[in-house]
């Protein structure tokens, strides 16, 4: 079931459930690329204390693109609906819907080495161990949520320069990160 009329901008508190979501997904994906995949939780539900829109973003990644698209017709019987690249050249993107026609889940899957993996999991990972910068990404969501509950484009356009300081603060602490690996050669 797909979603009706305008979409809804929900931010909710962080929702421990999230991981035990992502990994029932996960294992879902495994049966379906088997051992051809590396499948990784990304996003806002991914990080302890975050505020997020409850939807599980699954980071799939694999040699060759062709392994999603061989794949698709098995993920539609899951109840997948492929969206092919959705804006991002090499991305296969598909969107997975509850019964009521709420979104649960946005599978982003790429082949390796495209740059938008490191992307997603540098966010990932400089939140999980930047809480102070996780909460200002938290209330910068809340707040654009409250004010463009129906919009989502203008939700994203809102909090568009926050995301681009805080993908430069994450840029520059994985830089000092492999600087002071280097020192320790």
């Amino acid at each position: 079931m797909m979603e009706t009329g305008p979409r809804k901008v929900e931010v909710v508190p962080y929702c421990e459930s999230w991981a035990i979501s992502f990994q029932e997904e996960k294992q879902l994906l495994a049966a379906v690329f088997g051992e051809s995949a590396a499948i990784h939780h990304i996003g806002s539900t991914s990080i302890p204390g975050m505020s997020a829109k409850p939807i599980i973003d699954i980071l799939a990644e694999a040699d060759s693109a062709g392994l999603f698209d061989e794949a698709a017709p098995k993920l539609q019987g899951w109840g997948y609906i492929a969206k092919g690249e959705n804006g991002i050249p090499g991305r296969r993107y598909f969107v997975r819907f509850t019964e009521a026609g709420e979104r649960l889940v946005h599978l982003h899957c790429y082949p390796k080495g495209h740059p938008e993996i490191g992307r997603h999991l540098l966010f990932r990972d400089y939140f999980r161990k930047h809480p102070q910068e996780a909460g200002l990404y938290s209330r910068t969501k809340l707040e654009a949520a409250r004010k463009y509950p129906y919009d989502i484009e203008s939700y994203i356009k809102e909090k568009d320069p926050v995301v681009k300081l805080l993908d430069e603060k994450a840029l520059d602490w994985r830089l000092q990160k492999k600087e002071k690996e280097k020192d320790l050669l």
